[in-house]
Parts: structure tokens; sequence; C-alpha cells
């Protein structure tokens, strides 16, 4: 698991309209907030992603960029995306990789069985590519607003 004060890893992933988008494309240019969240279209998830398309504008103000990740693939990411009009920016980590190198993919309890999935959770990086904040097993409720305020102290 990442912890602050980490070099956040390195990653080159598709979005929802196929383009690529790298953590190097941010290093030196601007904050970075990625969240990492379980299935695409699912109650906790869109709540999380509507809050932080909602408050896009605030991050803007602050110079950072929103990044979703999960392992939903590009069609299922564009059709969230329209669905619910999200303005946040998704990302397709269909092997898992990148989920992997931030400590996300972990074992879950549901119901009483036990399987590997997502944990939710979002990493603050700074312009230098340095963790700020890393948040694992957050609620997606208030979590957003939560997320900016600890932005602004960057």
């Amino acid at each position: 698991m990442l912890a602050t004060g980490d070099k956040a890893p390195g990653f080159e992933l598709p979005g929802a309209d196929l383009e690529l988008t790298q953590l190097s494309d941010f290093i030196g240019r601007r904050n970075l907030v990625i969240y990492f969240y379980p299935k695409d279209d699912t109650p906790g998830c869109t709540m999380e992603a509507i809050d932080f398309s909602d408050l896009s504008e605030e991050f803007e103000a602050t110079g950072t960029e929103i990044i979703g990740i999960s392992m939903d693939n590009c069609l299922s990411h564009g059709a969230f995306r329209d669905k619910h009009g999200l303005t946040i920016r998704l990302l397709a980590d269909i092997d898992g990789t990148v989920c992997q190198d931030y400590g996300v993919w972990q074992e879950r309890e549901a119901h009483g069985e036990k399987r590997m999935g997502i944990v939710r959770s979002t990493f603050i990086i700074d312009r230098a590519g340095t963790v700020r904040h890393a948040l694992y097993n957050v609620k997606p409720k208030g979590h957003a607003q939560a997320v900016l305020d600890l932005v602004r102290t960057l």
C-alpha cells in the first residue's frame, strides 16, 4: 500500500474515448486526484463520480485534475459517463496492473464470501509526483468534498 511521501507509480491507461493518459502528463503541471472505484454504474460508484463531477470546477481552480480508475473497459466508461453526464476522466485498468501498483486490489469479504476486488481508495498527488494523501477503504458519501478540502491545503 502507498503512503504519504511515496512516489506515485506511473501508468498509461486508455480512457472512455480510447485516448491514453499517463501520470507524466501531469508532473510539473497539475496536482492529481486519482480515485479507484469497484464498478461503473453501481450506486456508490455513481454517487462518487457525480460528486467529483459536480466539484470539478472547484478542483480546477486549485490546479487539480480528477481521474477515476476501475477495471471496467472503455466502452463501459463511455456509457457510464454519458448516462450520468460525468465531466471527470475515467480510465480503464483492464488487467488490474495499476490497481495492484496502488495497492487497491485486495481481498474483500461480502455476504460471507471472500474474493479479490478494488477497495475504494483515493490518492492526492502533487505536481512533483509525490503522494500527499493515500486514503484507502473510503465511503462515497461526502468523499469528493473531503478530498477537495485536502487538496486546498497543498
